[in-house]
Parts: structure tokens; C-alpha cells; sequence
């Protein structure tokens, strides 16, 4: 049993460092600045259970995927580092998102900004794909997998009510203070993105140099 916990804390602990629920926020905030609160509530709903199946996918056969395509957790690293680095560039210039969604168009939109970039990369992006697939090669029991799986599940629970949340602090905020607030976060997401790019890029320059020493 303590053994169990033991590693039930250790997966609590990197899930929650390495999808970070407070940092997704800001970037949702934005995302969804004009969508009506139930609209929202869908948006952050889609984009956890997304994410949830996905971690559990490569959970059980990320490793067997990687290796048949060729596909390194750096590479994903270095795309999603792309991808964060676009998004921050926007939210920098107070743009994200700024134009008004036509009511016919706002299902299709919840379901396409839920799944990319909320659920992937933002939620579940290179480190929760490596640490999903990491912690499942550690789990050697039955009972450390379903310890796992549980684990994986309240960290998207626990995201799931920090978006829900986010709602009403938009509204406290008002649009000049979302404004302000996308500006800086933009800033972060910018820098987060340079240390994504930054630490999958070493590795394979790292490689490379081996490579052409020997």
C-alpha cells in the first residue's frame, strides 16, 4: 500500500508541474473571450476528456507509435515550442481571437480550438505524452496502472474546474483588464515556448555533434 502511494504522489506531482492548469488558463481566457459561459463550459470540457483518452493512448502504446513512426519526444518539444511561440506572438499584440464568432459557427469552433491547441499541445503536450508513457513502463502492477489512470483523470478534473473558473475572473477583470492580462501572459507563453524549443532542439544538436565527432 505505501507503495502505492508512494507512486500515486510521484505521478500527482509531475502530471501537475508538467500540465500546469494555472498556465492554461490565461491562454483559455483569451481563446474564449467571446463565447457565452455554457459555450465555454463545453469548450473546457471537450478539450479535458480529449486530453484524458489521448494521455491514455500513449500511455499504452505511445512507445510502440514513437518507435514505428520514428517520432522523438524532442521533435514534439520543438513543434509544440512552434506552436506556443505563434500563440504568445498574438496574445503579445492583444489580437487572439479578437473578431466576433457568427452563432452558426461556434459549435464547430468549440470543437476545433478544444482539441487543438487546448487539448493538444496545451493540456496534453510532449511532457504529459512522455510522462504517460515514462510512467507506464514504471507501472509494473495492475494496481500502479489503475493508480495511474486515476491520477490522470484528477489532474484533467482539477484542470477542468480551473477553466470553469476562469470564466468569472474574465468578467471581474472587464476587457481592459483581459487585455492587459493577455499582453502579459503572452510574454510568459512566449518564454515557455523558447524553453520547449530550447529543450528539444539541445538533444538532437547534441546528437548531431556526436554524430560528426565520430
Amino acid at each position: 500500500m505505501d507503495e502505492l502511494i508512494k507512486f500515486g504522489l510521484v505521478c500527482f506531482t509531475t502530471y501537475f508541474t508538467i500540465i500546469n492548469p494555472l498556465g492554461v488558463m490565461p491562454v483559455f481566457m483569451t481563446m474564449t473571450a467571446d463565447l457565452s459561459d455554457a459555450d465555454r463550459t463545453a469548450t473546457a470540457r471537450k478539450a479535458l476528456v480529449t486530453a484524458f483518452f489521448t494521455m491514455i493512448a500513449f500511455a499504452f502504446s505511445g512507445q510502440l507509435l514513437f518507435e514505428f513512426f520514428g517520432i522523438s519526444a524532442d521533435a514534439f518539444r520543438i513543434v509544440g515550442g512552434i506552436i506556443f511561440f505563434m500563440m504568445g506572438y498574438d496574445m503579445l499584440q492583444a489580437r487572439l481571437i479578437r473578431t466576433k464568432i457568427a452563432k452558426e459557427s461556434v459549435k464547430s469552433y468549440v470543437t476545433d480550438i478544444s482539441i487543438t491547441p487546448l487539448a493538444i499541445p496545451m493540456i496534453c503536450g510532449p511532457g504529459a505524452i512522455t510522462n504517460s508513457i515514462v510512467m507506464m513502463q514504471d507501472a509494473g502492477t495492475i494496481d500502479k496502472k489503475i493508480v495511474l489512470i486515476g491520477v490522470m483523470f484528477i489532474i484533467c478534473l482539477i484542470t477542468f474546474f480551473t477553466l470553469w473558473a476562469s470564466s468569472k475572473i474574465s468578467k471581474m477583470l472587464g476587457e481592459t483588464g483581459n487585455k492587459i492580462l493577455m499582453r502579459l501572459m503572452g510574454l510568459i507563453v512566449m518564454v515557455v515556448a523558447v524553453e520547449f524549443f530550447r529543450s528539444g532542439l539541445k538533444p538532437i544538436v547534441v546528437d548531431i555533434f556526436k554524430a560528426a565527432m565520430n
